[in-house]
């Protein structure tokens, strides 16, 4: 099989290097791709967001499978473009992909199905605004209703700062505040089969003790050894086969990565959030604990026949990751610093560096492209070991202004 991953991330370099690894697979193609994917990948360039580009380039390769990776071209329906041209595609339909394109639509989806969530208000004006932070009380959780890069929410007790956030925004999702500790759980899907993934949990603030402004993700792990032993049972029930039966049924079926974001509260697990594609960092510990060949399971749902592939099948042990930003993220992004010790640390033992915002200089050297840089991914028996060795990788790389968490899945290794 031939297959070709649109995208530049770090999410997008862990498809390309399982797909590497995965015996079914003859050729991996990228696009536009990233420094560390030229290693086990053909890259290209092409602008991710033209559909028709992508298609092109797609037919000229004679790819069995393009994987769209980012949610910005998923909306932007370069899926639908690709299909057009007879191509199998993972990932959804612009249409069904406003379970992340839109907060409200998401809501609306949830309402129908049945599926716990936060009550919400969505919000265009001022005192719209103010009235749904005077319903739901503090602490303030505030969405931007479309994309925003995972950046678009503020959780804050400070209400000027809730309607600061709010006004920089066309139109916002207002919530109530969830507890409890946050989980990702995806799934793949071909819009009526669903296979879910084992859990993750990722890391959203900048600074360690889970302070600072939110990021991308600063790291993540899997699996959640204090997890409920139902949790996926009971997501796939109550979340996952609900929402993909209420898509179907609107028709607008829902193909590819569906990623629910949940908070296992006092009341029960609720879903803070849907995203239509791999998650990022959390796809980087989960592919490299997947056992089962990855293009069975995206071909699978590309083309309607999930259920004739077996659900996925996880390594023992545990896998962390660790990401490495840049100065001034995520406010900013200090880019051309020369990067040192990559290579290094995917030398050590259980380790391995996945790319995303990095480049090359007119010297060939490694240098910053982005806000996160690196992720450094190591898997060990269990997650205090994964965790150890994706220290010494970090210890290894070095870029001027970098910036890590000391304590990613810490409370989970003591």
């Amino acid at each position: 099989m031939k297959t070709l991953v649109i995208g530049s991330g770090g999410r997008e370099h862990a498809l390309v290097r399982a797909l590497a690894h995965d015996p079914h697979v003859t050729e991996v193609h990228a696009a536009p791709g990233n420094p560390g994917m030229v290693a086990v990948a053909k890259v290209h360039d092409v602008d991710q967001l033209d559909g028709a580009a992508v298609a092109r380039l797609a037919v000229s390769l004679g790819v069995d499978l393009v994987v769209v990776g980012p949610e910005a071209p998923l909306v932007a329906g370069v899926a639908d473009a690709v299909v057009a041209a007879g191509i199998a595609c993972f990932g959804p339909s612009a249409e069904a992909a406003q379970l992340e394109g839109s907060k409200t639509f998401a809501k609306e989806v949830m309402a129908s199905a049945g599926v716990p969530t936060a009550r919400s208000f969505t919000c265009s004006t001022a005192d719209e605004v103010a009235a749904a932070l005077d319903e739901l009380g503090a602490p303030h959780v505030v969405k931007d209703d479309g994309l925003a890069a995972g950046k678009g929410v503020v959780v804050t007790s400070d209400r000027a700062e809730a309607v600061a956030h709010a006004a920089g925004c066309d139109r916002v999702v207002i919530e109530e505040f969830l507890d409890g500790p946050e989980v990702s759980l995806f799934a793949i899907t071909d819009g009526v089969t669903v296979h879910p993934l084992q859990p993750a949990q990722d890391f959203k603030r900048i600074l360690d003790g889970d302070r600072g402004p939110n990021t991308g993700g600063m790291g993540a792990y899997t699996p959640l050894p204090w997890a409920p032993a139902d949790l996926v049972e009971e997501v796939l029930c109550d979340v996952l086969q609900p929402t993909v039966d209420e898509m179907a049924r609107r028709g607008t079926p829902f193909r590819g990565l569906l990623y629910a974001g949940l908070a296992l509260t006092s009341g029960g697990t609720r879903v803070i959030e849907f995203n239509a594609r791999f998650g990022d960092p959390e796809t980087q510990p989960l592919l490299a604990l997947l056992a089962s060949p990855l293009s069975a399971l995206l071909h699978g749902a590309a083309t309607g026949r999930l259920a004739d592939v077996p659900p996925p099948i996880w390594k023992d042990g545990a896998a962390v990751a660790v990401v490495m930003a840049s100065k001034g993220y995520p406010d900013s992004s200090s880019k051309g610093d020369v990067v040192t010790g990559a290579d290094a640390a995917g030398q050590l033992d259980g380790v391995h560096v996945i790319h995303a915002g990095t480049a090359l200089d007119a010297e060939d050297r490694l240098v910053t492209a982005g806000g996160r840089v690196l992720a450094v991914i190591a898997v060990g028996s269990d997650v205090a070991d994964a965790r150890g060795r994706a220290y010494e990788g970090v210890a290894a790389i070095d870029f001027p202004g970098a910036q890590h968490r000391t304590d990613i899945a810490e409370k989970v290794s003591r």
